[in-house]
């Protein structure tokens, strides 16, 4: 074989391998300036499920089953599967170093630089040790017992570091993503909760809590570490867990009167949500700039804890559920709360008003 013919057979390989990388990151383009809605009002309603504002001051907020608007202070723009989003179940939002926005649906990766929206593949993609930065997003990698990581050049997935045997359904789904003090990364799941710092593992789970809980299973829907290094873990069914240095304590159990278990699950089963509690099924956790933590629950709306008082407070009236999917504070420290039924509602201080027009 003479060298000019293996020049052309390494040449071509080099190619095909490049073409194979660049699939793996996005497998399909979308020219989405053609084909995309408007509107001068936010037109949800199935509920929000993230709110996010990136670097320019835009307004991206994901929907339970409707796709992503972008609002950028005059109207709203939608992204859905009509234009090329991989899934209309919208779980975070989140913007990479060079400005791109990153949407992770309950399908997969999709990312949007501004003209394009690309949709990135999850499979396959090569497991990778693990490792992070400050500048990393990562992602729930649906039902897989991992999480995907984007380090501003590739797409990896990495295991979790569970010792038991691999889980059925969705018991390790994420549920929830936090950064906190030390380098913390905390990741939550239905099954319990990992703590990575770059180098070790922290696992918080109904096997490591065995003597520090009285009201179990976990089932974790939210995380979020307070400006003081206090982790909140919020719960659906046993409420809010808080996690101070080396104490764990059921916080809801604490402050609140807790319905046995049986009967949590079976008001649930009958929808008769309006009869549980309150602050045992807490899908959102925020701290405003006055250091007050906010909870988002799903059958008795905003509550919030100020070290003293914990006060429960009604969103607006007029809806037919108060369930809190988001909260979200924003680059003007506005705090912005997503709801079931579709609306954005902000704080004032003293109660709560529409922040987008719908």
């Amino acid at each position: 074989m003479n060298l000019r013919l293996i020049y052309l057979l390494f040449s071509i390989s080099l190619l095909i391998g490049c073409a194979d990388q660049k699939k793996t990151s996005a497998d399909t383009s979308f020219n989405v300036s053609q084909n995309q809605l408007t509107s001068d009002s936010l037109q949800f309603k199935s509920g929000i499920r993230s709110i996010f504002q990136d670097s320019k001051g835009i307004y991206w907020i994901g929907s339970n089953e409707e796709g992503v608007a972008r609002y950028d202070g005059q109207s709203f723009r939608y992204f859905s599967i009509d234009q090329g989003l991989v899934a209309n179940q919208v779980i975070t939002i989140q913007e990479s170093e060079d400005g791109t926005i990153w949407i992770n649906t309950s399908q997969g990766i999709s990312s949007y630089d501004g003209k394009n929206l690309e949709n990135h593949s999850v499979y396959p993609i090569m497991e990778r040790q693990w490792e992070k930065t400050e500048q990393d997003l990562w992602f729930a990698a649906g039902t897989k017992q991992g999480i995907y990581r984007y380090d501003n050049h590739n797409l990896s997935y990495h295991e979790f570091p569970m010792s038991s045997e691999p889980p059925t359904g969705n018991v390790y789904a994420v549920t929830g993503i936090a950064k906190g003090k030390n380098q913390m990364l905390w990741i939550a799941t239905y099954a319990g909760v990992i703590g990575y710092d770059g180098v070790d593992f922290t696992i918080l789970n109904d096997e490591s809590l065995e003597d520090q809980l009285t009201y179990k299973p976990m089932h974790v829907r939210s995380i979020f570490e307070d400006s003081k290094g206090r982790l909140w873990i919020g719960n659906n069914g046993i409420g809010v867990l808080l996690k101070n240095k080396d104490s764990v304590i059921n916080f809801s159990e604490k402050h609140r009167k807790l319905l046995p278990l049986k009967d949590f699950q079976k008001n649930i089963l009958t929808k008769q949500y309006s009869k549980n509690t309150g602050l045992q099924s807490v899908f959102a956790i925020a701290e405003d700039t006055s250091g007050t933590i906010w909870f988002g629950d799903r059958d008795s709306g905003a509550w919030s804890f100020n070290g003293t008082n914990l006060i429960n407070h009604t969103i607006d009236s007029n809806l037919k559920s108060q369930m809190i999917w988001s909260i979200y504070k924003d680059r003007n420290d506005q705090l912005l709360f997503g709801m079931a039924e579709g609306g954005v509602y902000k704080f004032t201080g003293s109660g709560f008003e529409k922040f987008f027009k719908s």
